[in-house]
C-alpha cells in the first residue's frame, strides 16, 4: 500500500492532561489534535480503547471485552456539553494529582458521574431514543457484554466459570431470567457504552475535519475471564469443564530462558475457519469503524502461535502451531479492501511471517532502538536498511524512552557505534531528537514517534516495563508539554543558528517540513 511521507505521534488517551485524575476524549484530546495538525503530523497512534482493571494492573491490552470502551475514558466536561450533566455536577470535584494516572480516583469519579447522568437519562425522552438505536445497532456484542458485567457484579467479581452452571453453559432460560433481574444494571452498563462511543464519533469527526488520521491497536489474544471467552466458548481450545486446554505465550528466546507464558486461552483456528472467521470479521469491522488503521499486536501468532499445555508454569513446554493465515487474510481482503492494517512483527520472525506480509502486502515496524547492535550494517531496523512501506517508530510502549535507554540500557560499545553512524556525538540532553531526526531521514513512507521521545524524557516517563506487574501504564504528559523548548540540533534548516526544537512556534513542523513528511514538501 503505496501512501505519502507523513508522520505521527504516539499517545494513548491516558496520558493526555485532564484534571480528572486521566486523559480522557474530552477538550485536551481535541487540544492534542489541533497541536498535531498545527504542527504537520497526520497520526495519532494509541493503544487499546477496551475496558481496563487494576487486577490486570490496568493494561489496556488485557480486557473482558473486544469490543466495549472503556469508560474511563469519557470527558465529564463533554457530558456537560452535551447535555448528560448540569455544569454545577463537575464543580467543586476534589482535586486528583496530574503528574500520573489515579486509577481507582478517575473510575471512582466517573461511575459516580455517570450514575446521576443514567438517572437523569431516564426523563430524557431524546437519549432514551438515541441509547436504543445504539443498543439495536451494537447488539452483536454490547447484549452479552452488559449481561456478563451485572452477572459478574451479581456475583461479587466471581470469573464467569465459578458462576451456576446454567449460566456457565448460558442456558437461555437462566439467561432470560438474570437478564430480567438484572435489568436496571444492564441498561445502566449500556447507557456507559453509548456516552463513550458518543465522544468517541465526536473525535473522530474532529480529528478528520483537522486531517488527522487515527491508529489504533488490536491485541491478538483476549482474557479468559471475559466475555467473548463466555459467550463464544466454541472458537477457544477449552476442556469439558470450560477451562483453556492451552495457554497462550512465546518461546524461549535471548531475552528469556523460560520463555513468557501470557496466560490467554489460544484460538481454535480450524473451528474459526469452519465459521468462515466471522468472529474476526466483525472484530476487525469494529475497530476499522473506530480507526483509520488498525496495528495487529504479536502479528506472529496469526501465522503459527505458541501453545503451553495448562498446567504448566513457564511457556518452555509449548510448542508451535500452525494458524489458516492465508485463509484468513484472503477472508478478510475480500471484506476489507485495501486492508487498513498494520503487522507488529517485532521478535523472532520466520520467513512464514515474511511471505504472508509480503502477500497481503501489510506493513511492519522497524524500531530505531533495536538497530544498534553488533549487528548494524545488515540490521533491518537500521536506518539505510529501511523500506519505504513499513512503520518507522524510535520505540513502542513497550520500550525504554531513547533517553532512557541511552541512559540505562546503552552499553559504551552500543553508544560507540551509535556516535560512528551518526558521526556526531550523543549525549543525554540530544539522544532522543537526534533519534526523531533519524525516523524522519528514513525513506520510509510513516514514521511515528512516542511523545516522550518528541519531549526528550528519561526512563521516569516509559509507559510500560514487561513482565512488571504494577506502576505501568500511568505516565501523563506534563501541562506545559506542547510549550516547551528541547535541545536539537537541526542542522540544515532554514534557521540554522537555532537549536532549540520549540514545539509552542512551530519546530516540529519545521523538521516535519524539511524530511518531506508534512503539508510544504520542501525546504525554504
Amino acid at each position: 500500500m503505496n501512501r505519502n511521507r507523513s508522520s505521527g505521534i504516539l499517545l494513548h488517551v491516558t496520558s493526555l492532561a485532564s484534571r480528572y485524575g486521566v486523559g480522557d476524549l474530552g477538550p485536551e484530546a481535541r487540544r492534542f489534535v489541533d497541536f498535531l495538525r498545527d504542527n504537520g503530523q497526520r497520526y495519532w497512534q494509541m493503544l487499546p480503547l477496551n475496558p481496563t482493571s487494576p487486577i490486570h494492573g490496568n493494561s489496556p491490552y488485557s480486557s473482558d471485552s473486544a469490543f466495549a470502551g472503556n469508560p474511563l475514558l469519557i470527558s465529564p466536561e463533554d457530558m456537560v456539553l452535551n447535555g448528560l450533566l448540569r455544569p454545577h455536577d463537575v464543580h467543586d470535584l476534589p482535586e486528583i494529582p496530574v503528574s500520573r494516572v489515579k486509577y481507582a480516583d478517575a473510575m471512582a469519579l466517573r461511575e459516580s458521574l455517570l450514575a446521576k447522568a443514567f438517572t437523569e437519562s431516564v426523563r430524557a425522552p431524546a437519549v432514551r431514543d438515541a441509547v436504543a438505536i445504539f443498543r439495536d445497532k451494537q447488539g452483536d456484542w454490547l447484549e452479552d457484554f452488559a449481561l456478563f458485567r451485572a452477572l459478574k457484579a451479581h456475583f461479587h467479581g466471581q470469573p464467569w466459570t465459578a458462576w451456576p452452571e446454567e449460566l456457565r453453559r448460558r442456558e437461555e432460560a437462566a439467561m432470560q431470567r438474570f437478564r430480567d433481574i438484572l435489568r436496571n444494571e444492564i441498561d445502566r452498563i449500556c447507557f456507559q457504552q453509548f456516552v463513550f462511543f458518543e465522544q468517541w464519533r465526536s473525535l473522530r469527526s474532529y480529528c478528520r475535519d483537522n486531517g488527522v488520521e487515527l491508529i489504533g491497536d488490536v491485541p491478538i489474544y483476549v482474557n479468559e475471564d471475559s466475555v467473548e471467552v463466555w459467550a463464544n466458548p466454541e472458537l477457544f481450545k477449552l476442556d469439558e469443564l470450560m477451562r483453556p486446554r492451552f495457554l497462550a505465550g512465546v518461546p524461549p528466546d535471548y531475552f528469556s530462558e523460560t520463555g513468557q507464558l501470557w496466560g490467554n486461552p489460544v484460538y481454535d483456528w480450524e473451528q474459526m475457519e469452519r465459521e468462515d472467521f466471522a468472529w474476526w470479521i466483525r472484530r476487525i469491522r469494529h475497530n476499522i469503524e473506530l480507526f483509520d488503521l488498525v496495528r495487529l499486536d504479536h502479528f506472529r501468532g496469526f501465522v503459527a502461535c505458541w501453545e503451553v499445555p495448562a498446567g504448566h508454569e513457564t511457556a518452555m513446554h509449548g510448542k508451535w502451531v500452525d494458524v489458516p493465515a492465508r485463509s484468513f487474510f484472503q477472508r478478510l481482503g475480500k471484506t476489507f479492501s485495501p486492508l487498513p492494517l498494520i503487522a507488529e512483527d517485532l521478535g523472532t520472525i520466520d520467513d512464514d511471517v515474511r511471505n504472508v506480509m509480503r502477500e497481503f502486502e501489510l506493513p511492519g515496524m522497524k524500531i530505531l532502538l533495536f538497530a544498534f547492535g553488533q549487528d548494524l550494517p545488515s540490521n533491518p531496523y537500521a536506518p539505510h536498511n529501511h523500506v519505504p512501506d513499513c512503520f518507522v517508530y524510535t520505540g513502542t510502549h513497550d520500550n525504554n524512552t531513547v533517553r532512557g535507554w541511552f541512559e540505562e540500557e546503552a552499553d559504551a560499545e552500543t553508544r560507540a557505534r551509535l556516535d560512528a553512524y551518526l558521526g556526531t556525538s550523543c549525549t543525554p540532553e540530544n539522544v532522543a531528537l537526534t533519534f526523531v531526526r533519524m525516523g524522519m531521514q528514513s525513506v520510509a513512507d510513516v514514521v511515528v514517534f512516542p511523545l516522550q521521545d518528541i519531549l526528550g524524557l528519561g526512563a521516569e516517563s516509559k509507559m510500560n516495563v514487561p513482565g512488571v506487574a504494577n506502576g505501568n501504564w500511568s505516565w501523563r504528559m506534563p501541562l506545559d508539554a506542547l510549550a516547551r523548548k528541547v535541545d536539537f540540533d537541526p542542522r540544515c534548516t532554514a534557521r540554522a543558528s537555532k537549536d532549540r526544537l520549540d514545539l509552542a512556534q512551530g519546530g516540529l513542523l519545521e523538521m516535519t517540513n524539511l524530511y518531506g513528511r508534512g503539508p510544504a514538501k520542501q525546504c525554504d
